[in-house]
């Protein structure tokens, strides 16, 4: 086992230690022009020595660590912001202070993505602007006690590959805003389409309005007054979706690309296609 790197790999010093130290410092200069200060400020350079070597050993003369675990969906939606859970346990018996760092994909160009918290669950969001393979790495812990003068880190090696497909999630919205409806006092109800094709749908009675070219003469015969025929839009029709992949679909715009519009947009047009029949 490397002890170097067990003991002192994973020791930072936090700003408190500095300021501590800077203080002792100061003390010491100071007690060349006042002598009645060399007794104080050897007594706290003592005492910050001791609270150094206590506030160390709680941290590493243990074999309790916290650790984190990230929680992620199994795709990404490109273009929308994708919640991130970051669930982080305390095995310390006494309150600690965390700085965590998550390790993102390469793909969102974040070197500086860093949260402080105490220990509990934590989440964030991710707007990926490009689609295929993100992989997060690990997840560091800088723990700090409430004296708070050095930091030990934990790693937790959670690393992971998600693959991030086209708006999906734009699917459930503008699968609702298809649903035409008119809203009325009472409430709201489905607007029926009255279609002029050639597939049936019923017989009615004639009212004013209706295309006298629809009239069923047969049904009016039996019935003792006018009857129409009605006729749904037709159904099963193929519907194509024809991208442009050009040079000019590569521009960007608000983070994506216009070929990424054009896929988002294409898959919610499929999607209404398939839920209208």
């Amino acid at each position: 086992m490397d002890y170097t790197k067990k003991y002192f790999g994973d020791l930072f010093l936090t700003a408190r230690f500095y300021s501590g130290l800077l203080l002792c410092i100061l003390l010491f200069i100071a007690s060349f022009y006042f002598r009645w200060l060399e007794v104080i400020a050897s007594v706290t350079f003592f005492a910050f020595i001791i609270l150094s070597l206590a506030d160390y050993s709680f941290l590493f003369f243990t074999k309790r660590y916290p650790y984190a675990t990230r929680i992620t969906a199994g795709r990404l939606s490109n273009g929308d912001e994708n919640k991130i859970e970051l669930v982080i346990k305390n095995e310390f018996s006494f309150p600690v202070h965390v700085n965590i760092i998550d390790e993102l994909p390469e793909q969102f160009q974040d070197r500086k993505w860093r949260r402080q918290l105490n220990l509990k669950e934590k989440q964030y969001y991710l707007r990926p602007q490009q689609r295929g393979d993100y992989h997060f790495g690990n997840v560091h812990l800088f723990v700090t006690s409430p004296l708070g003068l050095v930091s030990h880190r934990f790693t937790s090696e959670v690393e992971e590959t998600v693959k991030v497909y086209p708006s999906f999630m734009q699917l459930y919205k503008y699968e609702l805003l298809s649903n035409a409806i008119i809203q009325n006092e009472g409430g709201s109800r489905r607007m029926r389409k009255i279609g002029q094709s050639m597939e049936f749908e019923q017989i009615k009675e004639y009212v004013t309005g209706d295309d006298i070219r629809t009239i069923n003469w047969k049904a009016s015969a039996r019935k003792g007054g006018l009857m129409v025929n009605n006729f749904m839009d037709e159904r099963s029709q193929q519907v194509y979706c024809v991208i442009d992949k050009g040079r000019l679909m590569k521009m960007p715009f608000a983070g994506l690309t216009l070929l990424d519009y054009a896929i988002n947009s294409c898959l919610v047009l499929s999607n209404i296609c398939l839920k209208k029949q």
